[in-house]
């Protein structure tokens, strides 16, 4: 219960305006959510396909690009592109990408020797969020043959209610000599067309008989009702189709006469109505053509002409816009710097996708989570055999991925810093990102810590990790992201400065508008107030029970999940822990992180005048600090250690210096005068422990696990904790205190070395990457990891400190 401070009359007359100003607020946010909903209705919300298009409405309309060479028989099946995958292309991705306006994505294709440009843009206007339009181009690349022939397959499929069908079937029973045009209607989206348009490019002439039946300068259309499970199998069903077509021209010609790949690997011509409509072209080197999507409640419909001059506006008001909020600061002002920046940023952006679906969760031993008895692990590994996970929801998810071709889903802790490069650029589209995550928070409190929703983004995923378990939990860094929200509202408050970004109301209307802003907040508190606490229940630690000696008995804090080898949930997989594992376990890095959680719903509950709140999460505060030294600093290794119960049943510290050690400064819970501050930036510049010329390692080099096993966070260098590392470095450097000068002289350093260790990769390969070598800087692991790793966006950003000059942080 709050604290009663009103008083007589003018308590009552507050509360009266209160009253008033709460609804007004409710309405406010209702207005500035249907703006949002509206511009963010429709994009390329598809991220596992190269180029895929939906709307944020779980079952409606989908669309997708397939594209092969025809040119010989044997290589078809396996050049069809369509999802994302690795090691297919030499690069691909958004070079400039809004989720408000559009962009421009390049894609390089050598096995097809072709390069594939799309252009996606949006028009809004009408009552179901607008209109949109995409480019499709293709170039020949130099080792092409003059004549390169080429395929290329648009198609849309409608699940749920509503209709699609094919326009003016009885016209041209051979194909479409002029654009192709689909008609439909759902509940969601009223009446739409959809237009594939004639285009431009020479078709070829093949010579052969059949090209009578199937001459290739038109557009086919191909029509079919499927089941709605296989609507997102596609490719398969195209397969089967031009099997079938196959078959029956084979036969017809003879083997020694077959039609010519161009001619034989084509669909029938059978527009009707259906849920699935295929639309193939087939070209003869360069080409170009538009689909464009008309909704019937905008005032016109949308042509080629204006997505011509849509194009050239969105692309120069993306350069112009991203100049004023990310441009890169010395040294990063030569070279392809700002190109750089922009590709990674856009790819962040580009990668955002919506997601509807079942997942499976096994809740059959919910009070795992206590884990008390030695040997824990097996018994939850024994558990899992038995494999009682059911399907629950269906539920939707609206995130940014970590990559496109290997992780094409949510990621809780990912999530976190993906949105900190985002709320700079579009406050409102973050804000809606952290509303859908918790919006999965269920009656105890438990988000899944990997979101596989739906037999398609199951398909991308091996079937051991597919279950999510209602103990698991994932460091919460969105509460890193609410946190950055407060410090831009406080900024706005106190800066004038800060005005100019609200002159951009379609990014940040609740930036704008304070009390939209605590409305926000107020709906979303309960939610995060559930999360908490569920943490603080669920992953506990015991310290009562080992009679351990510190400030708290209750602030001690240990992942469940835990095996042998693993931690998967602490998202830190193999880094080495405590052997064997044991029920008395503390883990360093999961105090920190309720540390730094507990801070933000502190700083939460003061906005929202949540006296009592705010108190009880200062007491959390305090005793959650004062722990970390008294429970895993260690006085002989000078670092911060898990602890774990020896031999004896007594307590004890395992140390393997490396990003563990590091996680109380990492989250902000070591200030500028803290006693270890001293220990902790020597250990980050030691060339024998952590440094490389490349960033941090995550394993010191001088420890026995050092680039062993799986080595995933055995040493390779990582950018969200190397941006942590960066951010807490900047901060300390610009406040007067005992170790400015050395976190300044650290800070530099490492900056220039991040960035230069991810662009030099992007360079030679086209991709930014999961992990970078801590020896050669080299990309490894899972190429197009456009998700955190773009945090490199934000430290090109950071003030340069060289030369003693302290610049404002944009």
């Amino acid at each position: 219960m709050k604290r009663n401070t009103w008083h007589g009359s003018l308590g009552a007359g507050i509360l009266c305006l209160f009253a008033v100003q709460l609804p007004l607020a409710k309405a406010q946010v209702a207005g500035i959510e249907k703006a949002t909903n509206d511009s963010l209705l429709w994009g390329p919300y598809r991220p596992n396909l190269y180029f895929g298009v939906r709307p944020r409405i779980p079952k409606s309309l989908m669309g997708g690009l397939m594209w092969t060479r025809v040119e010989d028989y044997s290589s078809v099946q396996n050049t069809f592109r369509h999802t994302c995958e690795q090691h297919e292309l030499d690069g691909y991705g958004w070079d400039e990408y809004d989720v408000r306006s559009g962009g421009r994505q390049t894609i390089h294709d050598p096995v097809n020797h072709i390069d594939i440009t799309t252009e996606f843009i949006k028009f809004p206007g009408g009552e179901h969020g607008g209109s949109w339009g995409a480019r499709i181009k293709g170039t020949p690349r130099e080792d092409a043959s003059p004549n390169l022939r080429s395929t290329v397959v648009w198609y849309n499929t409608l699940e749920g209610l509503g209709s699609l069908e094919a326009d003016g079937v009885d016209e041209e029973e051979l194909g479409f000599l002029g654009d192709a045009v689909l008609k439909g209607q759902t509940p969601d989206l009223g009446d739409f067309e959809v237009r594939v348009t004639q285009g431009k490019g020479e078709h070829p002439q093949t010579g052969h008989p059949s090209y009578d039946e199937k001459p290739l300068d038109r557009t086919l259309v191909h029509s079919a009702q499927v089941p709605d499970e296989a609507l997102w199998q596609i490719k398969a069903v195209l397969f089967a189709h031009m099997k079938g077509q196959i078959d029956e021209l084979i036969p017809k010609y003879g083997d020694d006469n077959p039609p010519p790949p161009a001619q034989i690997y084509t669909i029938k011509h059978l527009p009707s109505r259906g849920n699935i409509h295929m639309v193939q072209k087939v070209f003869e080197g360069p080409f170009e053509f538009d689909i464009i999507f008309s909704s019937g409640s905008a005032p016109t419909k949308i042509t080629s002409e204006d997505l011509t001059q849509q194009i050239e506006s969105v692309t120069t008001g993306f350069s112009t816009r991203f100049a004023s909020i990310f441009k890169p600061q010395s040294p990063f002002l030569k070279e392809r710097y700002e190109e750089f920046s922009k590709s990674l940023f856009s790819n962040l952006i580009g990668g955002i996708g919506y997601f509807h679906g079942d997942s499976r969760v096994d809740r059959s031993y919910d009070a795992a989570y206590e884990e008390d008895n030695e040997g824990f692990w097996e018994d939850a590994a024994e558990a899992r055999t038995r494999n009682q996970a059911e399907l629950e929801g269906p539920s939707t998810l609206f995130t940014a991925i970590p990559s496109r071709p290997f992780f094409p889903r949510g990621f809780l802790w990912d999530e976190g810093f993906h949105l900190l490069p985002v709320i700079d650029w579009d406050a409102d589209l973050t804000l809606d990102i952290i509303k859908s995550w918790f919006n999965l928070v269920d009656e105890d409190g438990w988000i899944g810590r990997e979101q596989i929703l739906g037999p398609e983004a199951r398909s991308k995923v091996p079937e051991e990790f597919q279950v999510q378990y209602p103990h698991y939990a994932n460091p919460p860094t969105l509460f890193m992201v609410i946190t950055s929200f407060l410090d831009k509202l406080d900024a706005i408050k106190t800066d004038s400065s800060n005005e100019k970004l609200l002159h951009e109301k379609s990014y940040f209307m609740q930036l704008a508008n304070r009390e939209a802003a605590l409305q926000y907040l107020r709906t979303l508190y309960p939610l995060l107030k559930r999360h908490y606490f569920w943490f603080r229940k669920t992953q506990a630690g015991d310290i009562k029970s080992y009679d351990r000696e510190a400030f708290s008995t209750k602030e001690g804090y240990r992942w469940r999940g835990r095996t042998p080898q693993h931690i998967l949930t602490s998202g830190l997989d193999d880094y080495p822990r405590a052997q064997p594992p044991h029920p008395g376990e503390l883990h360093v890095d999961l105090i920190s992180w309720m540390g730094m959680m507990t801070r933000a719903i502190k700083r939460i509950a003061v906005y929202l005048g949540e006296e009592d709140d705010a108190t009880e999460f200062a007491k959390y505060d305090e005793a959650i600090v004062r722990n970390i030294d008294d429970l895993h600093w260690s006085s002989k290794e000078k670092t911060y250690c898990d602890a774990t119960i020896d031999d004896y049943e007594e307590h004890a510290l395992v140390c393997h210096k490396g990003y563990i050690s590091l996680f109380p400064f990492l989250t902000g819970l070591i200030g500028k005068d803290h006693k270890h501050l001293g220990a902790i930036l020597d250990l980050i510049e030691d060339e024998e422990e952590l440094w490389s010329p490349y960033g941090i390692r995550s394993l010191s080099k001088s420890d026995e696990f050092y680039h062993t096993a799986e080595d995933y966070w055995r040493g390779p260098v990582w950018m969200p904790i190397n941006y942590l590392a960066v951010s807490q470095l900047l901060n300390i450097a610009q406040q007067k205190g005992p170790h400015q000068k050395q976190a300044t002289k650290i800070y530099i350093e490492l900056r220039k070395n991040l960035v230069d260790t991810v662009y030099e990769s992007w360079k030679e390969t086209g991709f930014a990457w999961e992990q970078y070598n801590p020896e050669t800087g080299k990309g490894q692991r899972t190429q197009h990891f456009t998700g955190w790793t773009s945090l490199v966006v934000k430290i090109m950003a950071m003030p340069d400190l060289s030369g003693g000059r302290v610049r404002d942080e944009l």
